[in-house]
């Protein structure tokens, strides 16, 4: 044991139960380092002394500023990293000041009916929660900074995803009246290929083969990469936009200056156009909803609409079933054609 100076700091080099430690002392006084290390020892001799995690003197607030740099801007699209920034600041307002090892899974679940009291959704408080919990979990896995995720056993909020809005053909006739003739090719295309409005708005011409049909996809959720038919009514309104000018480089729903569209000026002129139209509780992303609606009404396959939707597996898509039991008459009347035949 003992003290020894590296730079300007003092250190103190020790040995417990056959292991040789060396700690900083974070300090340049020698008279205080040497407390320091007077007090180590004496926790050693009494058995008190056990190897201490750096979470021990981070707070939540370091944690998060070393994932939002080191993690979050690295490894994430620039729309999830908004979104991540946009979360975490709700939780530094909680436990911003928190050291680490003291955030303990009461503190997590007095935090959702904080935010359940301030109107925060369910959907809301779990984002939060995961970013939290993921953020914990790096830690402990790549930065070795703590030993436990204090977000692991608090339940997340029940969320009721099933949503029974999709557009009704005579819905769907208004809308198109109301809508600015650039807003229609984009609402055609989403019901008929069920892409998300940001995949729509981002779409470019080298993703299109008009003469295969097919529209090229790298899905921005999983990072697979799907190449996708699409029907007679996207091919023409597709040929109908494209022109003797136009570059793969352009996006194909471009704005007037032949830039991407931007989101916001997509769903302001979506919401009027609804209003106008008297259509209440829709949202853009509904249109989505319509085309999978569709395709089971019409009797299409619920493993075929889910790769039609790139939904990540069936059960996802199941809740669209339950929309039209029309669509499941043809598979109940093969028992007739059983009986008849016997």
């Amino acid at each position: 044991m003992g003290l020894y100076k590296r730079g300007m700091v003092w250190w103190m080099s020790f040995s417990h139960q056959g292991q040789q430690y060396w700690r900083s002392t974070e300090t340049d006084d020698k008279k205080l380092a040497q407390r320091i290390f007077d007090k180590l020892r004496g926790e050693i001799a009494e058995g008190k002394w056990f190897e201490k995690l750096p979470g021990e003197a981070y707070t939540f607030k370091n944690l998060m500023e070393k994932y939002m740099a080191e993690y979050s801007a690295v490894n994430k699209k620039a729309s999830s990293h908004k979104r991540d920034k946009s979360l975490a600041a709700h939780l530094l307002k909680s436990f911003g000041d928190a050291y680490l090892t003291d955030i303990k899974s009461e503190m997590v679940s007095d935090y959702k009916t904080n935010r359940r009291t301030e109107g925060a959704s369910p959907r809301t408080i779990n984002y939060e929660l995961t970013l939290m919990g993921h953020a914990f979990n790096i830690a402990i896995r790549e930065w070795e900074w703590i030993e436990d995720n204090p977000i692991k056993r608090v339940k997340k909020e029940r969320v009721n995803n099933f949503k029974e809005r999709w557009l009704s053909p005579e819905e769907e006739k208004n809308l198109l009246k109301t809508a600015p003739i650039w807003l229609q090719d984009i609402i055609i295309f989403a019901i008929h290929t069920g892409m998300r409005r940001s995949e729509i708005l981002d779409l470019k011409w080298s993703q299109v083969d008009l003469k295969k049909r097919t529209i090229f996809i790298a899905e921005q959720k999983n990072g697979s990469v799907d190449t996708l038919p699409i029907s007679r009514t996207v091919l023409n309104l597709l040929e109908t936009r494209k022109t003797d000018t136009t570059t793969p480089d352009d996006y194909v729903f471009a704005s007037r200056l032949n830039k991407r569209r931007e989101p916001r000026v997509l769903s302001q002129a979506f919401e009027r156009s609804l209003k106008a139209a008297s259509i209440k509780n829709f949202r853009f992303h509904d249109l989505r909803h319509t085309f999978a609606t569709r395709l089971v009404q019409q009797g299409v396959g619920i493993y075929e609409v889910q790769k039609l939707g790139r939904w990540k597996n069936t059960s996802m898509v199941m809740r669209y079933a339950h929309h039209y039991p029309e669509s499941l008459r043809s598979s109940i009347e093969v028992m007739d054609n059983i009986k008849e035949a016997a």
